[in-house]
């Protein structure tokens, strides 16, 4: 083997190392950090602790947060949107018309666009944490 190829494998070799070690953390909210994303980011003044009851009970203010379903379904992200009805994999779809992807990254702007259809068509029924954890209590702002 030539000096060139040993080097290039050898860069390969590292950088391919490099990549298996990075470790990608998700970006888990606190609840003043979510009730503050919530309020500037057009969510309804009076419905802001059912949301953040609905995305503690649900996905512990994980965006990565992946669920699967008793029916092979998967629940994605911080609102834990499910990919049997409201997006599709690699392409867009569902009735969000957004790639389920986009639901389980650090960018909840999709995910919050997505989660306000579903809420507006469906009701917070639509999610079992919900109906468990947030159902008939009083779920004021958080005192931030």
């Amino acid at each position: 083997m030539d000096m060139r190829k040993v080097q290039m494998t050898f860069f390969a070799t590292i950088v391919l190392t490099l990549l298996l070690a990075y470790d990608v953390e998700p970006l888990v909210f606190t609840k003043c950090g979510l009730t503050r994303y919530l309020l500037n980011n057009g969510f309804d003044r009076s419905l802001i602790g059912n949301w953040i009851c609905l995305v503690e009970s649900e996905s512990s203010k994980n965006t990565s947060r992946i669920t699967e379903k008793a029916d092979r379904s998967k629940s994605l992200g911080l609102f834990q949107i499910n990919d049997k009805l409201w997006c599709k994999w690699k392409t867009p779809g569902g009735r969000c018309e957004m790639k389920c992807e986009t639901f389980i990254d650090d960018d909840i702007q999709d995910d919050s666009m997505c989660a306000k259809k579903v809420q507006k068509e469906m009701g917070f029924r639509y999610w079992e944490g919900w109906m468990r954890s947030c159902y008939r209590r009083h779920l004021p702002i958080p005192p931030c």
